[in-house]
């Protein structure tokens, strides 16, 4: 039987250049909740010999992304699942983001967890921000709501944002949402090794794509020019990672968040030291 990835966010950036090294192995499903983006990256990808099969599908609406699952498994063996789609600061207020990045992970990955077969790996996507926000400002003690009660989720991170500046709370709550990938990543990884099935994140720093670039004047160029590794990161340069953490090569690898920033962390926190030192 063949073997599928499934790229949600599949006509990104990062969602496309995963496509690009994934479809050369196997069969690969690219949802995205744009019919027209989806189309254009089909044409992108065709140019290279690979066929993808597209599913139009909000990851925040879970018959949905079980939708695109079932179209996945039609083609054959559910290998692996690329959790790409997200929305960044630039895009929408505070609920839109935490409910895409938070909610849509949760659906992808429970979906994921009835479907896929032993052996198969998802990796999701996170962020650098999620590692800059301090630790006291995460609500992490309500996170273990949203997979048992979505609305006692969303309203407290609702609160928890309204404590934050209003034209503040975008950012706030994409840092947050990428926390709660990470966290949820974690969480889950003994519930999915009794399925014998891997979850990985993977936390991303300033990569030049569409949605990387809104947040250039947001920030992101700033850290991009002066801390370590002084540009942008690629996107083919994630999707190697993504595409190593999901393939059988990564067999040990669960459970835990992989910080691929270009050294922007380490510096800020290292300066941070020296600065708090002298």
């Amino acid at each position: 039987m063949d073997a599928v990835t499934i790229i949600t966010g599949g006509a990104g950036g990062m969602g496309v250049a995963t496509a690009t090294i994934l479809g050369a192995q196997r069969r690969v499903v690219l949802c995205d909740v744009r019919r027209d983006r989806l189309e254009q990256a089909a044409v992108a990808l065709r140019e290279r010999g690979i066929e993808p099969t597209l599913v139009e599908a909000d990851v925040t609406d879970r018959s949905a992304v079980r939708r695109s699952f079932e179209t996945a498994a039609s083609l054959g063996s559910i290998a692996s699942v690329i959790h790409t789609a997200g929305v960044s600061p630039s895009m929408g207020d505070a609920d839109y983001v935490m409910r895409t990045n938070a909610l849509g992970t949760i659906n992808v990955d429970e979906v994921f967890y009835e479907s896929a077969d032993a052996g198969a790996a998802i990796v999701n996507v996170a962020s650098m921000a999620a590692h800059l926000l301090p630790p006291e400002l995460i609500p992490s003690d309500r996170f273990p709501l949203a997979p048992r009660d979505e609305a006692a989720f969303v309203e407290a991170m609702r609160k928890t944002c309204d404590a934050i500046p209003p034209d503040a709370r975008p950012g706030f709550a994409y840092a947050v949402s990428k926390s709660f990938v990470a966290w949820y990543t974690t969480s889950q990884a003994e519930r999915f090794n009794a399925r014998g099935l891997r979850i990985v994140s993977v936390s991303p720093g300033s990569v030049d794509t569409e949605m990387g670039r809104l947040e250039a004047e947001a920030g992101a160029g700033a850290m991009v020019a002066d801390f370590a590794v002084p540009r942008w990161g690629r996107a083919d340069e994630m999707a190697e990672l993504f595409a190593f953490c999901a393939s059988d090569r990564a067999g040990y690898l669960t459970g835990t968040d992989i910080l691929c920033d270009g050294g922007v962390v380490a510096s800020m926190r290292e300066r941070a030291r020296v600065a708090g030192a002298g």
